[in-house]
């Protein structure tokens, strides 16, 4: 896992799963928060589980609550075209129009819309 701070904003590159389930998103968001005190976080979509794209599974739902609840700014960053579930393309719109959670192409466009937040 490599972590670098931009603007305030933690930017998480993993090529190993650090996000399973509700009790290691939890972990992360802490050991970052923690580790670069900033409350505004990227990661890539391959860190996460292919479970956590599913909704029906709920995962994506209680791990991004538990962001919400940390009072932290969360970005996933990466390449999204293989889903071609409509509840998800639809719960992605509504997320990229809101201000706690994303969904973005790349690094650059999650420093770009998390650093248009206030910080925390």
């Amino acid at each position: 896992m490599k972590t670098q701070v931009i603007k305030n904003i933690a930017i998480v590159k993993s090529d190993e799963m650090i996000i399973k389930d509700v009790q290691s998103a939890i972990d992360f968001i802490m050991s970052i928060k923690y580790e670069t005190n900033c409350s505004k976080l990227a990661l890539n979509k391959e860190a996460i589980i292919d479970d956590f794209f599913i909704l029906s599974k709920g995962l994506a739902g209680e791990v991004l609550q538990k962001f919400i609840n940390y009072q932290t700014k969360f970005a996933i960053y990466g390449d999204f075209s293989k889903y071609t579930s409509k509840p998800l393309k639809d719960f992605m719109y509504e997320s990229n129009n809101g201000k706690d959670i994303f969904f973005v192409e790349n690094e650059n466009k999650a420093i770009e819309k998390l650093g248009e937040l206030k910080e925390i």
